[in-house]
């Protein structure tokens, strides 16, 4: 194997939104992962995007780059109904594979892909960039250390844009079946964040609801129904015994940050960021210890592991998971969130819709 881990990237559309903000960046700046080949389903953009990013390879069939034996590994980053196809075509063909959140359409899927990818022996990584995030890994080291002493309470939410109008080629995630909403997507990312810091739930009682229940499709000037929920609830007890709660909804207009607080006997931790929590953006984490005034708690340089050039905004999370992932395709010891981890959120997810649409209080497994 190269010094540098070759990849294959699938969904290299030089356009795409999410990946040109974020993995195509901290690809190219990384100093562990090769863009080798880029596939997308058209010839003439995958030469566009061999071009772009200097690739040694253009495909159009991720069945035909999976099985290349000039590449390590494969990301997937494509809509997420798609994810499935390609993330198991590259473990079949045993490759190593990151794939973004989440990481199939159902739960089953999801299921599927882990199994899958334990059978066949390969290193797995999934895009909840939350969980490498220095300010969230200080976070979890200062509750875990015992700097607010037992923890009583928490708290997280994130008001995120939510537009009522938009073109008819964005109005896709409209369909709550498509995996592809609020409660997937951003409530995912937030509460991954919450639980990563503070451990997981036990009980949780929960209300998903779409407030907005049409969208104008600014092209077609036609209104579209929308199944997928756009405000989660969630409030329950941890594993710890702590009480806890989390707010996550798509607004129309100036939706707020991220906001994460741990209350203890001994003192509160607080973490804001004007962005979600998976985003790059580097979020301003504050303490205080038997006092009523937060300050701010520098992050420690021991947990960036990307080059001090490196940077920052959407590539930089990103980049610290590429960094995770090729180590643990060197070396065989994954310290990612993994596919197994994927799995435990999604069926986190389902307790919460199943906790909704019964109006109980649920345990969660």
């Amino acid at each position: 194997m190269a010094n540098k881990i070759r990849l294959g990237f699938v969904g290299a559309n030089v356009r795409s939104h999410w990946a040109s903000q974020s993995h195509f960046p901290a690809l190219l700046a990384s100093p562990d992962v090769e863009l080798t080949a880029v596939c997308t389903t058209k010839p003439e953009s995958a030469e566009e995007a061999r071009k772009a990013f200097g690739s040694k390879l253009a495909f159009t069939d991720f069945r035909a780059m999976s099985t290349s034996p000039e590449i390590d590994a494969v990301a997937v980053c494509v809509r997420v109904p798609s994810h499935y196809e390609p993330t198991k075509a590259a473990i079949e063909a045993g490759k190593h594979v990151y794939t973004e959140w989440p990481l199939g359409k159902t739960t089953a899927e999801a299921e599927e892909l882990a199994a899958l990818a334990r059978a066949k022996g390969v290193q797995t990584a999934v895009g909840l960039q939350s969980r490498v995030s220095p300010a969230l890994l200080y976070m979890k080291e200062l509750v875990e250390s015992g700097y607010v002493g037992e923890v009583l309470s928490c708290h997280a939410d994130c008001m995120r844009d939510g537009a009522l109008a938009r073109l008819a080629a964005r109005t896709w995630q409209r369909d709550v079946t498509l995996g592809a909403n609020p409660l997937t997507i951003a409530n995912g990312h937030v509460i991954d964040a919450l639980r990563f810091v503070v451990g997981n739930f036990a009980r949780v009682s929960c209300m998903v609801t779409t407030q907005a229940k049409q969208w104008l499709q600014t092209d077609t000037r036609k209104m579209v129904d929308v199944t997928s929920p756009d405000n989660i609830l969630v409030s329950g007890k941890l594993a710890s015994g702590a009480v806890a709660s989390v707010h996550v909804a798509a607004v129309p207009w100036a939706g707020g940050g991220f906001r994460m607080v741990v209350y203890g006997r001994e003192g509160t931790l607080v973490a804001t960021s004007d962005v979600s929590s998976q985003r790059g953006e580097m979020p301003r984490v504050q303490g205080a210890q038997r006092s009523h005034e937060l300050k701010d708690l520098p992050v420690p340089d021991r947990f960036v592991w990307v080059p001090p050039e490196f940077p920052r905004g959407d590539p930089f999370n990103v980049g610290q998971m590429y960094k995770l992932f090729a180590d643990a395709v060197r070396t065989g010891k994954n310290q990612l969130p993994t596919f197994d981890t994927a799995v435990d959120l999604h069926r986190f997810l389902d307790t919460i819709r199943q906790s909704s649409d019964k109006g109980q209080e649920l345990p969660v497994a």
